[in-house]
């Protein structure tokens, strides 16, 4: 059975679009869209034409997305505020929806071969602190803090796209694309925040793909914790936290003052007086929403994608054979695999 319906609905919000827009675009009746995101009517070959067209995707992206299990309305973990406008966060589970299933069309005619891979546990079976240890034993990562951890990912067959989500109250989300997962990440997050929130995604990869328990948001936070402050190496440095402290830690570990604060109290290693206090001082300074040293960190950037399309250009594709291979209309359209602009050569 064909979820064509899903797929219109979830690319017209991925795109930020309403109904009346899209027909207008479309040149179709809003209740004729209405219908056919309804699945009680298929659009005839010209219109569906017109409504890929006017999506950015290709009529055969429009129809394999339509027959794949599931469909596209496969939850996403989101890490997100409860202040979050449920508008704002639809259209980014809808583009996560999208990139997904882009992703998933070029694998099915280009395979990606990865070093590691992200394994998937059963959180009533381990741990979330247990789950972090083993990823990082698997994934023979040297002790103490993590270098680059989106390269980490990357090597791991994980997807990882970065684009300004408009809005501070959301910082990423994921999903699985089959045996690839993809996370997307809010690119005006300061790196200490992105650290903290890819390692709360491969967290819900790892844990939360088969079984969902109770409390998943408190599981990926037990796992990030553990993920990038593994709490056998950081134990000593966490006794008599100051402030002065905190700013070497946070250079050292690459996660922020306010994480490590957390990972102290947690670990019993301050009481909960002087858990208070530190944060008292925080307010105080105003450091709370926007912590200082940010920018001194190393910056996570996301390399894969760019490299996958890269490597199809160097296979000689054109940029209009990438996007048509990853169902993007043309290669405007196509944000996920970009295409290098070849350099001008000086002519002498």
């Amino acid at each position: 059975m064909s979820n064509l319906g899903e797929v219109l609905t979830t690319a017209r919000r991925a795109c930020g679009l309403t109904q009346e827009e899209l027909a207008a675009a479309a040149g179709v009746t809003q209740a004729a869209l209405s219908r056919y995101e309804n699945d009680l009517r298929e659009p005839e070959p010209d219109v569906l034409a017109r409504l890929a067209r006017a999506l950015g995707v290709t009529e055969t992206f429009l129809a394999r997305a339509g027959r794949v299990r599931g469909g596209m309305a496969i939850d996403a973990h989101m890490r997100r505020r409860m202040t979050a406008k449920p508008t704002v966060w639809r259209q980014l589970e809808a583009k996560l929806n999208m990139y997904r299933m882009h992703a998933r069309m070029l694998f099915e005619e280009v395979s990606l071969r990865a070093e590691q891979r992200v394994p998937t546990l059963d959180p009533l079976e381990i741990t979330p602190t247990d789950a972090a240890r083993f990823v990082r034993m698997q994934w023979r990562m040297p002790l103490g803090p993590v270098r680059s951890l989106t390269r980490w990912l990357e090597s791991a067959g994980c997807l990882v796209i970065e684009e300004d989500f408009g809005t501070a109250r959301v910082d990423g989300l994921s999903q699985w694309i089959d045996d690839h997962p993809v996370i997307l990440i809010n690119g005006r997050a300061p790196t200490d925040r992105k650290r903290l929130t890819l390692a709360h995604e491969l967290g819900h990869l790892c844990l939360h793909s088969v079984e969902i328990s109770q409390d998943v948001e408190t599981e990926a936070n037990e796992f990030a914790a553990e993920f990038l402050m593994p709490i056998e190496v950081i134990r000593p440095q966490l006794r008599n936290l100051k402030i002065g402290r905190l700013h070497d830690l946070k250079r050292e570990w690459g996660v922020s003052m306010q994480a490590l604060i957390e990972r102290a109290h947690h670990a019993g290693l301050i009481t909960a007086g002087e858990r208070s206090n530190l944060h008292k001082a925080f307010s105080a300074k105003g450091w709370k929403t926007n912590e200082p040293l940010s920018e001194e960190l190393t910056p996570e950037h996301p390399e894969l994608t760019v490299n996958i399309g890269s490597a199809l250009s160097g296979k000689g594709l054109g940029a209009q054979d990438i996007a048509h291979l990853a169902g993007f209309a043309t290669p405007e359209h196509n944000e996920l695999f970009p295409v290098p602009r070849p350099r001008l050569r000086p002519v002498g």
